[in-house]
């Protein structure tokens, strides 16, 4: 069978032209790489922002891809286009791509110039064009791998490359495991104003300003609220004094909340699940008591649960004021 059956048989359209990268506000471990740069490459084009987990967790195959094909004329490009306002700091997207392994070339899009380009809509969303710069599959969220890598080699075989070498398994860990998608029955929930839902402190929130908030009787599933004086803002809401809590009534393996830390310094917080502290449910970055610090701004992977997933009541209490929460993902 020729490359050009295999072609059929994926039925690989030609979807657009690659756009040019202009507009990038800074470039990461590269150059500025334009398309004229491209021209005979193979190149695979990753959108995502660095505390989106769905992003997260297609990290270890894009990582898998760029180093066992780079070698044969696979270019990587990571596009770091932020969701929230504390990722266009650059010296954040430095460091947590550092502390994600991204190695590759990072195109970091703060003013949305080549998101734009792409009519791009999605985190994560992958793009893989052939050697002469026509977008031939897309892959929109998670998933697809399988697919998406047969592309790669297809395209770097009609490209001329030979004796591709074979990718190793990837194994993900930690906080680039998959989601236990059977069991996860809690949506992203935004914190902030602007696309808050399931808020259930009694009088709801009181936008831009101080407000003492209380726990209901009651927390439904997927529903949440503040406990102390936070300020709720467009994006987050911020912790006005010490020892203010979010409790969350989810059903998930794993929850994960974007913190911030106060302007200067770090904040001290304690988590519990079900009113006990979680043990052997502690996620990456708290211990067997609960404890943890929000020190960067970041995604943070508060539980872990292991065996039988059902709802549970989870609770954050921030210790220190100045911290704030952004959005829960779940896993």
């Amino acid at each position: 069978m020729n490359v050009n059956d295999l072609f059929d048989r994926l039925r690989l359209p030609f979807e657009s032209r690659l756009p040019e990268f202009t507009g990038a506000t800074e470039w990461l471990n590269s150059k500025p790489l334009t398309r004229d740069d491209l021209t005979g490459k193979v190149a695979l084009v990753d959108f995502g922002t660095f505390t989106c987990i769905n992003w997260i967790r297609t990290l270890p195959y894009i990582r898998s891809w760029a180093e066992t094909y780079g070698a044969s004329g696979l270019v990587t490009i990571g596009v770091q286009t932020p969701e929230f306002e504390i990722e266009h700091d650059l010296e954040s997207v430095r460091r947590a791509l550092h502390a994600l392994h991204v190695d590759y070339p990072v195109a970091v899009d703060n003013d949305y110039a080549i998101w734009n380009a792409f009519a791009n809509q999605y985190w994560p969303a992958l793009y893989i064009a052939d050697a002469e710069g026509h977008i031939r599959h897309h892959q929109f969220g998670e998933g697809g791998y399988d697919r998406s890598e047969r592309v790669i080699r297809h395209l770097l075989e009609a490209a001329g490359a030979a004796e591709l070498p074979e990718a190793p398994p990837v194994d993900p860990q930690g906080i680039e495991a998959s989601a236990d998608w059977d069991n996860v029955r809690s949506p992203e929930t935004y914190v902030g104003a602007a696309r808050s839902e399931g808020f259930s402190s009694p009088g709801g929130a009181a936008f831009g300003e101080p407000h003492g908030y209380t726990l209901p009787p009651l927390l439904h599933t997927n529903e949440w609220a503040l406990v102390g004086n936070w300020t709720v803002g467009r994006e987050e809401a911020t912790a006005n004094e010490p020892n203010v809590r979010i409790g969350y009534r989810f059903h998930a393996r794993d929850l994960n909340l974007i913190l911030t830390p106060p302007p200067e310094g770090s904040a001290r917080f304690r988590v519990a699940l079900d009113g006990e502290r979680p043990g052997a449910a502690h996620g990456l970055d708290t211990d067997d008591d609960g404890n943890g610090v929000v020190n960067e701004p970041r995604l943070y992977q508060l539980i872990r649960q292991h065996g039988d997933v059902k709802d549970a009541q989870f609770e954050i209490e921030i210790l220190d004021p100045g911290a704030a929460a952004l959005c829960f993902t779940f896993g």
